[in-house]
């Protein structure tokens, strides 16, 4: 098995993808940022910090993040699986 080096995924192209992810969802729900955080009973700066890659969510955060987006949060961890797998993301539409 190859070694995976682990860096701080705040910082990784891979949490990268996976913030765009994140916010790509929150715009196809036709959601502000300001609504996203209602959701989630959070301030807006919240959404904010975590769609610029000021704030990570740990799992049961991003669980709760997916559920208020009301998406499947197993879709977001096959993107980051991809990435992982070396799978040029590049061309997908985030």
């Amino acid at each position: 098995m190859r070694s995976l080096r682990m860096e701080k995924s705040i910082y990784s192209q891979r949490g990268t993808t996976l913030r765009r992810w994140l916010r790509q969802e929150r715009l196809k729900a036709d959601l502000t940022i300001r609504s996203l955080a209602s959701r989630l009973g959070r301030e807006f700066q919240f959404v904010t910090k975590v769609e610029q890659g000021e704030r990570r969510l740990d799992i049961v955060e991003y669980v709760v993040y997916c559920n208020a987006l009301e998406i499947d949060p197993h879709e977001g961890i096959r993107f980051v699986e991809k990435s992982l797998k070396g799978i040029d993301l590049s061309s997908t539409v985030l």
